[in-house]
Formats: C-alpha cells, structure tokens, sequence
C-alpha cells in the first residue's frame, strides 16, 4: 500500500515566540515596502499626467498669443519671441492676478491718469530685493495689454523716447533679452538670462517674423 505524501506547506509559521516575532515583523516589513511602491507608482503616473496636462494647456496658451505677438513685431520691431518670453515671465502663464483680472500681461505700471490697481510687487535695489507698492495698469483685454507692451519698447518712455533702442536695433533674441536689462526695462539682475530660458525651454523663435518691419501704421489682418 502506497504511502500518502506528505502536502508542503507554503505558509509556515514558527512555533518559538520569538521567531514568530521576528516572522511578523519582517512580513510586516515587505509589505510596507510592497505598499510605499505602490504609493510611489501611483504618484509619479500622477505627476507624469499633471505635466502632460499642464504642458498642453501651456502650448495653447502659446497658440492663443503667438499670431498677436507676430503682429507687434510687424508693427513695432520687437521679436515676437521677447514679447511671448515676457508675458509668459510676467504673467506666470497667464496665472498672476494681475494677468487673471486686469489683463496686464507684463506688470507695466500705470500713469497717474490711467485706470490700474495698487499691488505689492517685488523690486531689486541695492542688491537685495524689497516689496513694493506699484500702482499697475488695468486693460479690457490681454491684446490691449500686448500692444501698450510693443508701444513702450518702440516710442520709450516720456522722459526718454530712445530708452529701448538697444532693443529695437538687437539683431536676434539674445541681444534683445540683454538689451532690456541694459535699456532699464527690468531691475532684476538675472531677467535676460530667464528670458532667454523661456524662449529655448518653449522654442519661441519658431514665432518670430523673418524680417522686422517696424512700420507702425501696418497692420496684418
């Protein structure tokens, strides 16, 4: 008569208190492991979609902007990509408040007569930055923000009509972004360095017009 096997057994669980104690604490262990991997993998499957989703809504962002910009630069001379670089910069994506609710895309401050808010805003002085308060213009529409933009770096300020002209005369993006530090657009130290990351980051020099006409009474439809 043929002798029953004997069935193993997968699931052993010592008899000794203390090797069950040890048993328990290392099953514990692998499955906090199994656990945190898990939690991991899911995490980064939702950081992977939240890029993916916020890099779409960026690129038509762009889209939206981008045929307004080739037309400051047909108009004004300034590259379409400096003007997308900057809104883009200022704005935060069209994120601030400022951009949300007054549909001032680039923090230009308003004149005395000119409707606008008074926001704390960051200044760099004396090598440090400080807070602020600047009074900011407020427009009806992102287009109207576009062009007083174009405007400013074309016709200067009032005290100085050629303030921006090493901008206007720049030759390609890089000297642009350097010419606005240089021309006193912007007090931070590092604002072309940054500019000229948005632009390669986001490749805006695929928006800018072959030949800069600088005729400010044309227009494109």
């Amino acid at each position: 008569m043929a002798k029953k096997r004997k069935k193993k057994k997968w699931f052993f669980l010592p008899k000794a208190k203390k090797k069950r104690r040890i048993y328990f604490m290392l099953l514990l262990v692998f499955l906090t492991l199994i656990a945190l991997t898990v939690a991991m993998n899911q995490s980064m499957t939702t950081k992977k979609d939240q890029i993916i989703y916020q890099n779409e809504a960026k690129q038509k962002q762009l889209q939206i902007w981008a045929p307004y910009a080739q037309k400051m630069q047909y108009k004004y001379r300034i590259f379409a990509s400096i003007s997308l670089a900057q809104a883009i910069l200022e704005s935060d994506w069209n994120q601030s408040s400022l951009s949300k609710d007054y549909n001032n895309l680039y923090g230009i401050k308003a004149s005395a007569s000119q409707a606008g808010v008074v926001v704390p805003t960051k200044e760099y002085e004396d090598g440090h930055w400080i807070t602020v308060d600047q009074k900011f213009a407020s427009y009806k529409t992102w287009q109207e923000s576009m062009e007083a933009h174009a405007q400013l770096i074309s016709k200067g300020t009032h005290w100085n009509p050629n303030q921006y002209e090493h901008v206007l005369a720049a030759k390609n993006y890089q000297a642009a972004a350097q010419a606005l530090v240089q021309d006193g657009y912007a007090t931070d130290p590092t604002y072309a360095a940054k500019l000229v990351a948005v632009i390669e980051t986001w490749n805006l020099k695929r928006f800018d017009l072959a030949v800069k006409m600088g005729d400010a009474t044309s227009s494109i439809n």
